[in-house]
């Protein structure tokens, strides 16, 4: 089969044969054929990662089909279309897991970086990462729903927020192109802040924004002040400077959620959260069953991720041209199969 590895720190991605893996006892092997290209996969690239071993394929964002299923397993059949996230696996012991909180578990795995992940024809996954695709979504429509879909969706049917309330999307990528849709579809008064790149402000009012602002025209903690000031604010920018920033654009009670990383810290001003009881918290993507609810969610509201498709050998392509912040709005990998 076709992998694409990284073979060390900050290496080439590159493309290599491979043999055909077998899955483990509560393990399926996955015919890939949509991997979505996230920014998250810099840590595997950049080595950035702690513990992370080379070489290793990247890619959590897979939409495929069950093509083997090893001899443990019971609940998953060959031929069911199953796409897998951010979550790769648990533990199961320790005090996040038996809480039932999987997605903070200490030893968490993450598919691409833990294991190898779906920059390939094929690639082997643990059962509990499992999320089932409907029908009506293909391949390149679901991957990257399973890291900026559910990493979106999820952070905002946990914010707090109740239907009119004033939620802001900061930042116009990859994440905030679903941000500003699952959050107009859940009934929020939708304000998008971007960078004015061409026609954005049409683009994003067609996702369903309320309102537009510009924030290299306008300051936009001020603008959203005009509003009332943000009930929620979700920070999808990858910049712990600007989310400094937009801080004070919350109302009272106010939350900051952040799921853009940055390897910036983010400056808190004491007497703005005391005073207005504000909060800054940050939201990790979710597991399999918040994976199928985001997908779920998607086919009943119309929501869709706007992507830019390259094949598997292309990956490289992909790559850079995600990290150069020009994708609209996000990088899919095909592999023909």
């Amino acid at each position: 089969m076709r992998s694409v590895q990284v073979s060390k720190a900050k290496g080439a991605l590159e493309i290599v044969e491979k043999d055909i893996p077998g899955p483990g006892a509560r393990q399926v092997r996955i015919k890939v054929h949509a991997c979505g290209v996230c920014h998250s996969d810099s840590f595997t690239k950049e080595g950035l990662f702690p513990g992370i071993q080379y070489p290793r394929v990247p890619g959590h964002e897979i939409a495929g089909v069950i093509d083997e299923i090893g001899k443990d397993v019971t609940h998953w059949k060959l031929g069911q279309r199953v796409a897998v996230g951010w979550h790769g696996g648990h533990c199961g012991h320790c005090e996040s897991c038996r809480r039932g909180d999987f997605i903070t578990c200490k030893y968490a795995q993450v598919p691409g970086i833990s294991y190898d992940g779906g920059y390939a024809d094929y690639m082997i996954a643990p059962i509990e990462t499992l999320a089932l695709i409907p029908e009506q979504l293909s391949p390149i429509e679901a991957a990257p729903l399973m890291c900026a879909g559910i990493t979106t969706f999820n952070a905002l049917r946990n914010s707090g927020a109740r239907a009119g309330d004033l939620v802001a999307i900061f930042g116009m990528g990859g994440l905030g192109h679903l941000g500003i849709q699952y959050a107009a579809k859940m009934g929020f008064n939708t304000v998008a802040i971007g960078r004015s790149r061409d026609k954005e402000e049409e683009l994003m009012k067609n996702l369903g924004a309320k309102q537009y602002i510009d924030n290299r025209t306008h300051n936009a903690v001020e603008e959203l002040n005009k509003l009332g000031g943000a009930k929620v604010i979700i920070g999808t920018v990858p910049s712990g400077k600007a989310m400094t920033e937009i801080l004070g654009g919350l109302a009272a009670n106010g939350k900051l959620v952040v799921i853009g990383a940055s390897d910036e810290p983010i400056q808190v001003p004491t007497t703005t959260m005391i005073l207005g009881r504000r909060s800054l918290v940050g939201w990790p993507s979710g597991t399999s069953i918040d994976s199928q609810d985001t997908l779920s969610f998607s086919v009943l509201s119309g929501v869709r991720s706007m992507n830019e498709v390259f094949s598997l050998e292309r990956a490289a392509e992909a790559y850079d041209h995600m990290m150069s912040g020009k994708a609209k709005f996000r990088c899919v990998l095909t592999t023909g199969n």
